[in-house]
């Protein structure tokens, strides 16, 4: 994917004295030795103890880099749906946050049981940086599928492997904290987990369409079509 410039999205400025821009909220994820590159490929652990090239983490150096009076502006369509190149960066923040598991830790059940400190604590980072024309629900709804999507990657990568409890549970992933990879690990190996897990397959066999079309929102694709017509 093709770098996002900041040059290509929405830059507004706030007051300077703004509560939304104090940087206790702007350095809470941190932005030290950020490489350059929006996606650096990584390599991943395989059941088969080989590894595979993945498109790595989504890192935003020159969002960090912001002046702190500076927000990128992030537009929606008729129909609500943020799109644009802010929406994508937005939808980058979003990943890095979802994985922060000081922030966001992997080790709830489900989204519903995040605390709302937490939650709260993310939304308040993200509109440090942006500046949404969507509510908090929305926010905070995107979020939560990014938290999901995380967990399940985990599981996929690090968790579902031809290995004992006890080595699954020695299997920490890189970032991760000891104690929430061990809590959700006993929670996948539960009745509750795997029935959870049950469910979920089978919701997802019955969903007929998908929302992205890679990297992009359907919302986004289609903003750019209307552009190149006109």
């Amino acid at each position: 994917m093709p770098r996002i410039k900041m040059r290509d999205v929405s830059i507004v400025q706030n007051a300077p004295n703004s509560a939304e821009t104090n940087s206790e909220q702007r350095t809470a994820i941190g932005s030290s030795n950020v490489p350059n590159t929006l996606e650096d490929p990584t390599e991943v652990q395989t059941e088969n103890s080989g590894t595979r090239k993945g498109r790595g983490r989504t890192l935003l150096r020159d969002l960090y880099e912001l002046d702190p009076v500076e927000r990128v502006k992030v537009g929606r369509n008729s129909f609500g749906q943020l799109v644009g190149s802010e929406a994508r960066l937005l939808a980058g923040y979003l990943g890095i946050l979802a994985r922060n598991a000081n922030m966001l830790p992997i080790n709830y059940e489900s989204w519903h049981k995040m605390p709302d400190s937490n939650r709260n604590q993310a939304l308040g980072n993200i509109k440090a940086r942006f500046v949404l024309e969507v509510s908090d629900t929305y926010v905070k709804k995107a979020l939560g599928k990014r938290w999901r999507d995380h967990k399940s990657t985990l599981k996929k990568y690090y968790y579902k492997t031809k290995t004992t409890l006890e080595e699954k549970l020695k299997n920490v992933p890189p970032d991760m904290l000891r104690y929430q990879w061990e809590e959700a690990v006993r929670f996948w190996q539960s009745k509750k987990g795997e029935d959870r897990e049950r469910v979920g397959k089978s919701s997802k066999q019955k969903q007929k369409f998908t929302h992205i079309a890679g990297s992009k929102s359907f919302a986004c694709v289609a903003e750019a079509e209307v552009f190149l017509i006109f």
